[in-house]
């Protein structure tokens, strides 16, 4: 695990950004995850929000409240040093998530599965073949940033976005996700899953969780429509 001591940076004049190496690698993530943790159980009055992203916490602030972001920044610097030592928590859950890579739910597969030289029958094997640690939950509510992905599976983006249906699951990079909501998106969608992930309707409104581990598997257009109802 990194050891050096980490950066911090300012995201505008109310918020405070601790980053341990802007990059994707699961001990990385468990340690921001464990000092996410720690702020919520030491808080700092005057902070009003906290977010954990790959490789990095980010703490917003009222500036009326604390003047001084130097506060700001040793609370951090603290929440980094006493995690250090700590065995970290491995409390996410594992969580199975169907998914359909037949027809219309999966318009970029075939043409993924020509890029890349083998069968689509081989890319859902491969999609389904992982355990995938959540990383981050952002861009939409409920969007969990997963990965890594097989190598034989990285594609770049789409030029442009093209809207995207919920329940679209897609790769990108080194990365897989799970549109929660109607949006544009730039991912290759090779597949959907009739789970939904956001749900304001209920409590908490999203399903999953920054450090879960998700495994997808295949399921008919039939079982999808089954499930949909």
């Amino acid at each position: 695990m990194n050891t050096s001591l980490p950066s911090i940076y300012s995201l505008g004049d109310s918020a405070l950004t601790l980053d341990l190496g802007n990059c994707i690698e699961e001990d990385l993530n468990a340690r921001v995850l464990a000092i996410y943790n720690w702020l919520g159980n030491h808080p700092l009055e005057g902070v009003i929000d906290r977010i954990v992203a790959y490789s990095s916490v980010s703490a917003f602030y009222d500036p009326t409240r604390i003047p001084d972001r130097t506060a700001v920044s040793e609370w951090l610097l603290e929440a980094w040093q006493l995690t250090a030592a700590a065995s970290l928590p491995d409390d996410g859950r594992d969580i199975r998530i169907p998914v359909c890579y037949e027809g219309e739910y999966a318009p970029d597969l075939e043409a993924v599965a020509r890029e890349k030289g083998i069968s689509a029958g081989e890319i859902i094997e491969l999609h389904c073949s992982t355990t995938y640690r959540i990383y981050m939950i952002g861009f939409l509510p409920g969007f969990p940033y997963m990965g890594k992905i097989d190598p034989r599976l990285e594609v770049p983006r789409k030029p442009r976005p093209v809207p995207v249906i919920a329940g679209g699951v897609g790769i990108a990079g080194m990365q897989t996700g799970v549109y929660s909501l109607n949006s544009p998106g730039g991912w290759q969608i090779i597949g959907r899953t009739p789970v939904r992930l956001f749900d304001r309707n209920t409590d908490p409104p999203i399903l999953l969780r920054t450090g879960d581990r998700v495994r997808f598997y295949p399921v008919t257009t039939a079982e999808f429509r089954a499930a949909r109802l």
